[in-house]
């Protein structure tokens, strides 16, 4: 647990060992996985088995791992077969959430009271949240795909885009080298072109 006090803001450690006590948890911090932030399940063994990816910021790192330590603690109380992001699950990771809203910033912890109301089975799904989170971790020079004008150039992952415009969630752009569309979610970091 001592090696979570690095990636984890001031005081949060205490919560991590008060809901993990009296279980067997192993806590592996991974590589960055743009599919997911986190994630648990509980082995053959009996082991909860979280992991967690490794470049998130102290306060988005807490918060997905409150997330999947309430799967720990909505299974072990209510039993295996209930709905991963059920109805269990959500009073579990609300109570959770509502019990260390101190250790959240104060600017934060108003997006964390909205979010605790009704916690979504994928972070990206509360666009306050996403748009706190970004703010956070955006280098130079990036955007978000929301931010951008139809007919704007960017970049992502070394390839070139041309914004079209908005569907009814999404963005859809052209990526310029093969024509190709793709829809772009409104929170993707992107970096915009200039025009000249």
């Amino acid at each position: 647990m001592d090696k979570l006090f690095a990636y984890l803001p001031d005081n949060a450690l205490s919560f991590i060992q008060k809901w993990s006590n009296g279980f067997k948890v192993k806590i592996t911090i991974t590589r960055d996985r743009s599919s997911k932030l986190g994630d648990y399940h509980k082995d053959q063994q009996g082991t909860h088995q979280i992991t967690i990816n490794h470049n998130l910021k102290p306060e988005l790192f807490f918060f997905v791992l409150t997330h999947e330590l309430a799967h720990l603690l909505a299974f072990e109380h209510f039993g295996r077969k209930i709905p991963p992001h059920g109805v269990h699950w959500k009073t579990v990771y609300r109570n959770m959430l509502l019990e260390s809203i101190h250790i959240y910033s104060s600017d934060l912890q108003p997006y964390i009271l909205t979010y605790a109301k009704n916690p979504k089975a994928n972070f990206n799904a509360f666009t306050p949240l996403v748009k706190y989170f970004s703010k956070t971790k955006m280098h130079d020079g990036e955007v978000l795909v929301e931010q951008l004008t139809p007919e704007s150039l960017f970049m992502y992952r070394g390839e070139m885009y041309l914004m079209v415009g908005k569907l009814r969630k999404n963005y859809l752009c052209i990526q310029q080298g093969s024509l190709k569309k793709y829809t772009f979610n409104p929170m993707a970091s992107v970096v915009k072109i200039e025009n000249s």
